[in-house]
């Protein structure tokens, strides 16, 4: 899979819901609005949505503190 550029208002919205589902407080709405900018930003770039929510995930849970 090709490396993304992700825009930073989609990484936070990741890094929010991934922070509430470590505290087992993940919502609906959250969970259907990352979805949802998810699959904007996959059709816009004219990505895969599973390919840019695999990417964006792995970003987000397997980074490391700088």
């Amino acid at each position: 899979m090709a490396s993304i550029e992700f825009p930073e208002d989609l990484i936070e919205l990741e890094r929010s819901a991934w922070a509430q589902i470590q505290r087992g407080e993940l919502t609906v709405a959250t969970a259907r609005k990352v979805h949802e900018a998810v699959a904007a930003f996959a059709e816009q770039a004219g990505l895969r949505r599973m390919d840019v929510e695999l990417g964006l995930k792995t970003l987000v849970r397997y980074e490391t503190a700088a």
